[in-house]
C-alpha cells in the first residue's frame, strides 16, 4: 500500500508516472483520505493523474470541502463530467454545502435534464426525506413477468442507486410493494410480480423528517426506504448508505448543541476562525446575561455571608454538582428520545424514574458532603446546610435535566437544544437559591 510519505515525496519530486500507477493499486477511500493530505493545488495535480472511472468514485469519498476546491479548479466541461456521475442525492448535498455563487456556477454547467432533476430536490426543505432521496431506482409493475422484469432491471442497472430491493407499483405511479432481486432471480420466468412482491412496505412522505426516515429504515431492517408525495406516489429512495450518512450529520449537529454551538455547514474545523467565534459568542454572551441573576442572588446575602463566610466556600461545589448532575439526566432522555426508545406516553413515568435517581444520588452524596463540610468548617450547622442543598439540588437537576427535552419535544424543537451550558445555568441560579433559602432558614433562626 501506498504510504503517506511516499505519496508525498512523489508529488513533490513530480514523478507523475509511477503516482499514476501507485494510486491505480489503491481503494477509492485511501486515495481520498491521501488528497486530503497535501495542499489543493498539489491534490489537483494527482487527481487529474487519475482515470476516469477511479477519478469519479475517489471523488464520491472525498470531503466537501475538498469537492468544493478541486470543482473550483476544473473547466466547466470536467466540472459537469463529475456532477452529473454523482448520485442525485449527494449532489444536492454539495450544492448545499459550497457557496451560493459557487452553487449557481455549477448549477449552469449540468444539462437541462439534470438540472432540473436537482432543482427539483433542491424545492423540498432542508432536513426532509424529500431533500435527502435519489429519484434513481427500478419501479416495476404487478402484471409484469419475472423475465420481463429482470429484463428491465438489466437495462437501469447502470444508472440506478440500488437494484438488490425494486418498487411495484400500479398505473398511477401509486406504491403498492416491493419485491427483492434475489426473489426475482429464484422465481420462473414466468410468474407474475404480483405473486412474489410484499404488499405491504413501510415508506415515508417526501416531508418527513429525514431522521424519522433513517430510523424507520433501521428499524425495518431495508436496504431502502420508499418515499412518496401527498398522494402516495413514489417519487425516490433513502438507500441504507445515505442513512448512515444522515445518523452521523445529525449526531454531530446535536453534539453542538449540546455543547451550546450552532452548526456549520462547513464543519467547525473547516471553518474559518471569526465565523467559529461568532457561533460560540452569541450563545455564551446569553448565558453570560443569565448568570448574572446567580451573581444578583449572592450579592443579595452580604449579611449572611459576613456572619458566615465559611458559606461562600461550598457554593462552587453545589452548583457545579447541580450541572453535572443535570447533564447527565438530559444526556439520556435525549439520546432516549432520539432513538425512540423513549415515548411521551412514558413521559411521567421516566421523570419520576430521573426525580427517584435524583434522591438517592443526593443522599449519598449528602451524607459524603456532610463530613467533608464539618471537617473543612467545624460547624455542625453549616455541614448540615449543605448536605440538605445537596440533597435537594440532585433531585431537582435530575427533574430538570428530564423534563427540559419533553417539553422542547412539545413545542417542536429539538431536545438537543437542550445544552449543557443551559442546564448548567438553570441549576446555577437555582442551586444558589436554594442553598441560601436553607441557610437562612436554619442559620438565622
Amino acid at each position: 500500500m501506498l504510504d503517506e510519505l511516499t505519496f508525498k515525496n512523489l508529488v513533490e519530486e513530480k514523478q507523475y508516472k509511477h503516482l499514476r500507477q501507485e494510486l491505480m493499486e489503491q481503494e477509492p477511500a485511501y486515495i481520498a483520505e491521501l488528497l486530503g493530505t497535501i495542499p489543493t493545488d498539489k491534490a489537483v495535480i494527482a487527481f487529474r493523474l487519475l482515470p476516469k472511472n477511479l477519478a469519479i468514485d475517489v471523488f464520491d469519498d472525498l470531503e466537501g470541502t475538498r469537492q468544493e476546491q478541486l470543482l473550483e479548479a476544473f473547466s466547466d466541461i470536467t466540472a459537469r463530467n463529475f456532477l452529473e456521475a454523482m448520485p442525485h442525492d449527494d449532489r444536492v448535498e454539495l450544492l448545499d454545502e459550497v457557496p451560493a455563487k459557487v452553487a449557481r456556477r455549477l448549477l449552469q454547467i449540468l444539462s437541462p435534464q439534470q438540472r432540473r432533476v436537482t432543482l427539483k430536490l433542491l424545492g423540498y426543505e432542508e432536513d426532509t426525506a424529500g431533500r435527502e432521496m435519489n429519484p434513481s431506482f427500478v419501479d416495476l409493475h404487478a402484471d409484469m413477468t419475472v423475465s420481463q422484469a429482470l429484463d428491465k432491471v438489466r437495462r437501469l442497472a447502470v444508472n440506478r442507486e440500488t437494484i438488490y430491493e425494486c418498487y411495484v407499483m400500479d398505473a398511477k405511479r401509486h406504491l403498492v410493494g416491493t419485491v427483492s432481486l434475489k426473489d426475482m432471480v429464484t422465481s420462473p420466468t414466468q410468474t407474475k410480480i404480483s405473486e412474489i412482491m410484499k404488499p405491504e412496505t413501510p415508506f415515508v412522505f417526501t416531508h418527513t423528517d429525514r431522521e424519522e426516515a433513517a430510523r424507520v429504515l433501521r428499524d425495518y431492517d431495508l436496504l431502502a426506504i420508499p418515499v412518496v408525495d401527498n398522494e402516495k406516489r413514489l417519487v425516490g429512495i433513502i438507500t441504507y448508505d445515505d442513512v448512515a450518512d444522515i445518523i452521523e450529520e445529525e449526531a454531530t449537529e446535536d453534539i453542538y448543541r449540546f455543547g451550546a454551538l450552532t452548526g456549520s455547514e462547513r464543519g467547525y474545523f473547516a471553518s474559518r476562525i471569526f465565523s467559529v467565534v461568532k457561533r460560540r459568542v452569541v450563545w455564551l454572551f446569553l448565558l453570560l446575561l443569565v448568570n448574572t441573576v446567580t451573581a444578583s442572588i449572592i450579592a443579595g446575602q452580604e449579611e449572611l455571608l459576613a456572619e458566615v463566610a465559611i458559606l461562600a466556600a461550598f457554593i462552587p461545589l453545589l452548583i457545579d454538582s447541580g450541572g453535572n448532575i443535570g447533564s447527565q439526566s438530559a444526556t439520556v432522555i435525549i439520546r432516549g428520545l432520539a432513538t425512540g426508545e423513549i415515548t411521551r406516553k412514558r413521559a411521567a413515568t421516566i421523570i419520576l424514574r430521573e426525580t427517584g435517581v435524583g434522591l438517592l444520588l443526593g443522599a449519598t452524596l449528602g451524607l459524603v458532603v456532610l463530613v467533608w463540610a464539618y471537617f473543612l468548617g467545624r460547624n455542625f450547622e453549616v455541614a448540615i446546610v449543605v448536605m440538605l442543598t445537596l440533597a435537594a439540588i440532585s433531585t431537582l437537576a435530575t427533574t430538570t435535566g428530564a423534563v427540559l427535552p419533553y417539553i422542547f419535544r412539545h413545542l417542536n424543537i429539538d431536545p438537543a437544544m437542550v445544552s449543557a451550558p443551559l442546564i448548567t445555568t438553570v441549576m446555577d441560579i437555582s442551586g444558589v437559591f436554594i442553598f441560601f433559602l436553607i441557610a437562612n432558614l436554619l442559620l438565622t433562626i
